[in-house]
């Protein structure tokens, strides 16, 4: 009886110091970040510190938007302002049809209604949230000669001042989320969420599953309870094709507090493909911000693209 006893004891000890072993073996260093490895990320063998350095650099997330200067499409604008207690303010919702032809981009809106004080007297936005939609997803005039290169492209608040420049800095945010950004006063490197001087504020993991039919490694970076007032990235989520490592999703949150200027925005945004282009067809933004001088503002909005054009409209 006691030979039989003593074989099983060694193996519920055995077992029972499995899982730590299989969690100690999930950790992979990348310079001073330690990153969490799911068991199906571990067995497809990824090479880790190549990962982390793709999805640093990466610009797939930045160039599909620029793409959208190329392509016809059709969008479902809806933007809501909000009060305090979450009623409605003001809103306006609109369907848009931009059309591509002889290397020239105009809009045209299909239909629109706004409600409350979404515009002024002369037909001008209320809201900066109102106005950095419009300059996101509204083209103005014709447009010509625009191309979808990146490094043409770098977003800077560069002589621009007061709520232009607060409106451009959330733009560098919301296409470049992990990049340290200069000229952000007291939180430029705040930014620089791969860097390994940010690695002990994050908890880090990859993990892997289809997203939209697409077979995708899960990259998530989420502050440590006690370092919020070290980051801007409160939390960021991305959907990457294993194939490609384009960007397929992402959802991110942001915030920031200082005495001239504050926000806390959520953001998701879903990718699709027009031909070979990459291009966003959700976006979703829920944020609430404030500049000195300016009125405190809460927006939802999203933007729905679809019916692209990669071919040039008669």
């Amino acid at each position: 009886m006691i030979q039989r006893i003593v074989p099983f004891f060694i193996f519920i000890i055995c077992c029972a110091e499995l899982p730590a072993q299989v969690a100690a073996d999930s950790l992979v260093n990348v310079g001073k970040k330690t990153i969490t490895l799911s068991e199906i990320v571990l067995n497809n063998k990824l090479n880790v510190p190549a990962f982390i350095n793709r999805i640093k650099d990466d610009t797939s997330f930045y160039k599909a938007f620029l793409n959208l200067r190329l392509l016809g499409y059709t969008a479902i604008n809806d933007v809501r302002m909000l009060q305090k207690d979450g009623a409605m303010q003001a809103s306006c919702f609109s369907k848009t049809k931009q059309i591509v032809d002889n290397n020239c981009r105009r809009m045209e809106t299909l239909e629109e209604q706004s409600s409350g004080d979404y515009f002024d007297d002369n037909r001008q936005y209320n809201y900066y949230t109102s106005q950095m939609y419009a300059s996101l997803f509204f083209t103005g005039g014709i447009l010509c000669g625009e191309d979808n290169i990146v490094a043409k492209r770098e977003l800077t608040t560069a002589g621009k001042s007061g709520i232009e420049k607060h409106k451009e800095q959330l733009k560098m945010l919301f296409f470049n989320p992990g990049r340290k950004i200069t000229g952000l006063p007291f939180m430029s490197g705040k930014t620089a969420i791969y860097d390994d001087d940010m690695a002990d504020v994050y908890d880090m993991s990859i993990d892997m599953d289809d997203y939209n039919k697409t077979s995708c490694y899960i990259f998530t970076q989420k502050v440590k309870s006690g370092m919020e007032d070290k980051v801007v990235v409160d939390e960021m989520i991305t959907w990457f094709n294993d194939k490609t490592y384009e960007v397929v999703a992402r959802n991110y949150s942001l915030s920031y507090d200082a005495a001239v200027y504050d926000f806390k925005v959520q953001m998701e945004v879903k990718m699709t493909h027009a031909g070979e282009l990459l291009v966003p067809s959700l976006i979703k933004y829920n944020g609430n911000w404030k500049a000195i001088f300016k009125k405190r503002e809460r927006g939802v909005f999203t933007a729905t693209l679809f019916d692209f054009k990669t071919t040039p409209v008669p």
